[in-house]
Protein backbone atom coordinates (compact mmCIF):
# COMPACT_ATOMS: atom_id res chain seq x y z
CA UNK A 1 0.00 0.00 0.00
CA UNK A 2 1.27 3.48 -0.58
CA UNK A 3 -0.75 6.23 1.92
CA UNK A 4 0.19 9.89 1.10
CA UNK A 5 -3.44 10.83 2.61
CA UNK A 6 -5.24 9.77 5.90
CA UNK A 7 -6.62 6.50 6.73
CA UNK A 8 -8.75 6.26 9.97
CA UNK A 9 -10.33 3.11 10.75
CA UNK A 10 -9.97 1.25 7.70
CA UNK A 11 -8.55 -1.96 5.85
CA UNK A 12 -6.40 -1.62 2.78
CA UNK A 13 -5.34 -4.44 1.06
CA UNK A 14 -2.59 -5.26 -1.04
CA UNK A 15 -1.76 -2.64 -4.04
CA UNK A 16 -4.10 -0.06 -2.30
CA UNK A 17 -3.18 3.78 -3.04
CA UNK A 18 -4.01 6.74 -1.00
CA UNK A 19 -3.23 9.99 -2.72
CA UNK A 20 -2.64 13.19 -0.75
CA UNK A 21 -4.76 15.19 0.75
CA UNK A 22 -7.25 12.34 0.53
CA UNK A 23 -9.80 11.27 3.45
CA UNK A 24 -10.86 7.71 3.96
CA UNK A 25 -12.36 6.45 6.99
CA UNK A 26 -14.35 3.55 8.19
CA UNK A 27 -13.97 1.84 5.36
CA UNK A 28 -12.44 -1.37 3.31
CA UNK A 29 -10.33 -1.22 0.08
CA UNK A 30 -9.64 -4.22 -1.25
CA UNK A 31 -6.84 -4.79 -4.28
CA UNK A 32 -5.25 -2.22 -6.47
CA UNK A 33 -7.96 0.13 -4.77
CA UNK A 34 -7.12 3.77 -6.35
CA UNK A 35 -8.08 6.97 -3.99
CA UNK A 36 -7.11 10.23 -5.91
CA UNK A 37 -5.99 13.95 -4.35
CA UNK A 38 -8.37 15.50 -2.29
CA UNK A 39 -10.86 12.77 -2.85
CA UNK A 40 -13.11 11.54 0.23
CA UNK A 41 -13.93 8.17 1.23
CA UNK A 42 -16.50 7.01 4.09
CA UNK A 43 -18.12 4.08 5.43
CA UNK A 44 -17.28 2.14 1.86
CA UNK A 45 -16.56 -1.22 0.65
CA UNK A 46 -14.89 -0.92 -2.81
CA UNK A 47 -13.84 -4.08 -4.83
CA UNK A 48 -11.06 -4.87 -6.56
CA UNK A 49 -9.44 -2.07 -8.88
CA UNK A 50 -12.00 0.66 -7.96
CA UNK A 51 -11.43 4.25 -8.79
CA UNK A 52 -12.18 7.21 -6.97
CA UNK A 53 -10.72 9.59 -9.06
CA UNK A 54 -9.32 13.43 -7.43
CA UNK A 55 -11.39 15.37 -5.57
CA UNK A 56 -14.86 12.70 -6.00
CA UNK A 57 -16.41 11.68 -2.46
CA UNK A 58 -17.93 9.11 -1.46
CA UNK A 59 -20.15 8.00 1.37
CA UNK A 60 -20.88 12.20 1.86
CA UNK A 61 -23.96 11.88 -0.11
CA UNK A 62 -26.18 8.91 0.64
CA UNK A 63 -28.98 9.80 -1.79
CA UNK A 64 -26.32 10.26 -4.99
CA UNK A 65 -24.59 7.10 -3.90
CA UNK A 66 -27.64 5.70 -3.95
CA UNK A 67 -28.56 6.20 -7.22
CA UNK A 68 -25.24 4.60 -8.65
CA UNK A 69 -24.26 1.92 -6.12
CA UNK A 70 -25.41 -0.39 -3.76
CA UNK A 71 -26.23 1.25 0.23
CA UNK A 72 -26.74 -0.77 2.64
CA UNK A 73 -29.68 0.30 5.36
CA UNK A 74 -27.03 1.31 7.91
CA UNK A 75 -25.27 3.47 5.45
CA UNK A 76 -22.82 1.86 3.85
CA UNK A 77 -21.51 2.57 0.37
CA UNK A 78 -20.65 -0.90 -1.90
CA UNK A 79 -19.03 0.00 -4.91
CA UNK A 80 -18.24 -2.89 -7.35
CA UNK A 81 -15.24 -4.95 -9.35
CA UNK A 82 -13.66 -2.17 -11.45
CA UNK A 83 -16.20 0.49 -11.13
CA UNK A 84 -14.98 4.29 -11.63
CA UNK A 85 -16.39 7.05 -9.40
CA UNK A 86 -17.62 9.97 -10.97
CA UNK A 87 -16.70 13.15 -9.78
Amino acid sequence: CIVTGEVRESVLSPGAMVDRDAEVSDSVLMNNVRIGRGAVVRKAILDKNVVVPEGAKLGVDLDRDKELFTVTESGIVVVGKGKHIPV
